[in-house]
């Protein structure tokens, strides 16, 4: 990782650059996927699970049988685990629960709001060098708090065809609806227009490799919605001289390895904390099985040095992360400091593997600078919001006029109308 130290302002456009990777043929490939998939459906995603996955699929649904059989292949101790987290994550997002609240904005005229879930939604969960059973507990547990009336989960199969047994247990366990054995861009595309087998579905969630990104990406325009743009994880860790410089190399590491185009970021104001952080970098890295992606991804990495930690506050609020962790003592001191992240940990023992797991909060968040104006899925995602309103005969005529003399002035007279002909009722 390379050091900067008291970079200035006008450099910190450059050092908040993520990982880049060529895209000029990217759209035309995953153009080409989806057009296959709603042009020939089931074939297609026969065809590239034959390509992609080397599976020659029988079925694309996932059996009941094949269900049965994971729950035997997943051990008791990893299922209390799963059971764990599904609770404080059932827990946390049950509490974003809103009920309705009538508010009288004039006499006689009542305005509220209602949650309701969205009836059919689309979970991607990638299925490759790390199967992410996790994610499904972070979409499929609030989808069901929601009341989402139909969950379908799409995850691509290994070579014989299977689906990870985690993956099955965990989706089963939180009542996902059907399970389908497609992965890539062309889930994607079978969640958005349908085909004879796969639901067609109103929003679509979960990570995915850059072609799964693009899919997503390009979708919308077909009336599908989805949680939000995502790229490779992230995590920016703030260390002051209360820091354990163990624990941060541990956190820095834990998003290193999740791909080779990830990357980390360490801020601090003390540069013997530095040194010391580099140092367990250097020896953790080494008894990792991952080693060589968490490698790679250090490679585009950086430190930067600050003297001071309300100026590291203020860089990394432009770089916007999907993880900020405040490694100090003093770290609720910043909490109202901090205007742009994904979700935040404070102090040295909440690492951010806690928030991947288990605490509660949901890990599915804005990357590449997206938390500038993104927040990370919740409870709200799953749900649209619909607004009513009531007026009595005394609210219209409390409000008529000024809808009429409004209406009016912007040239809209059935508008005017459709207000006239009810307070002139009224006079009779």
């Amino acid at each position: 990782m390379k050091v900067y130290t008291n970079p200035d302002k006008s450099t910190w456009n450059e050092l908040c650059r993520r990982a880049q990777f060529d895209k000029s043929e990217l759209n035309e490939i995953v153009t080409a996927i989806l057009e296959n998939v709603k042009g020939n459906k089931d074939e297609a995603l026969y065809a590239f699970a034959e390509k992609f996955d080397n599976a020659k699929l029988v079925s694309l649904e996932v059996s009941n049988e094949e269900i049965e059989e994971a729950k035997t292949q997943v051990s008791e101790e990893l299922k209390k685990a799963i059971e764990q987290a599904r609770n404080n994550i059932d827990v946390f997002h049950t509490s974003q629960k809103e009920e309705p609240k009538i508010i009288e904005t004039t006499k006689g005229v009542q305005c509220w709001r209602k949650s309701v879930g969205i009836e059919k939604v689309g979970l991607y969960i990638p299925g490759g060098t790390a199967p992410l059973f996790s994610t499904i507990l972070m979409l499929a547990v609030p989808a069901k708090v929601a009341s989402c009336n139909e969950i379908v989960l799409c995850t691509p199969p290994n070579k014989e065809g299977k689906v990870n047994p985690v993956i099955l247990y965990t989706a089963n366990l939180v009542g996902v609806t059907k399970i389908f054995k497609v992965g890539g861009a062309q889930a994607i595309g079978a969640m958005t227009f349908g085909t004879e087998t796969i639901p067609q579905v109103y929003k679509i969630f979960g990570p995915g490799n850059q072609f799964v990104t693009k899919a997503k990406e390009l979708v919308q325009e077909y009336g599908v919605a989805i949680d939000m743009p995502a790229g490779p994880s992230e995590v920016l860790v703030i260390a002051d001289e209360t820091s354990n410089p163990s624990f941060v190399a541990a956190d820095l590491l834990s998003q290193a390895e999740h791909g080779t185009d990830s990357q980390v970021i360490l801020v601090s104001n003390n540069k013997g904390i530095i040194g010391e952080i580099e140092n367990e970098l250097e020896k953790q890295v080494n008894e990792l099985p991952r080693k060589d992606i968490a490698q790679k991804a250090l490679e585009n990495s950086r430190t930067v040095y600050f003297d001071s930690i309300e100026e590291g506050i203020d860089f990394s609020n432009e770089y916007a992360p999907e993880h900020l962790i405040i490694a100090s003592e003093k770290a609720d001191d910043f909490i109202e400091k901090i205007t742009n992240a994904g979700s935040v940990f404070l102090g040295n023992y909440s690492c951010e593997s806690a928030g991947d797991y288990a605490s509660g909060t949901n890990h599915t968040l804005p990357t590449y600078g997206y938390a500038k104006n993104y927040s990370g899925v919740s409870l709200d995602s799953f749900v649209k919001k619909i607004t009513f309103q009531k007026l009595s005969k005394e609210g219209i005529q409390n409000i008529g006029n000024t809808i009429e003399l409004m209406a009016e002035a912007e040239g809209l007279q059935a508008h005017k109308n459709a207000v006239t002909l009810r307070l002139k009722s009224l006079q009779l």
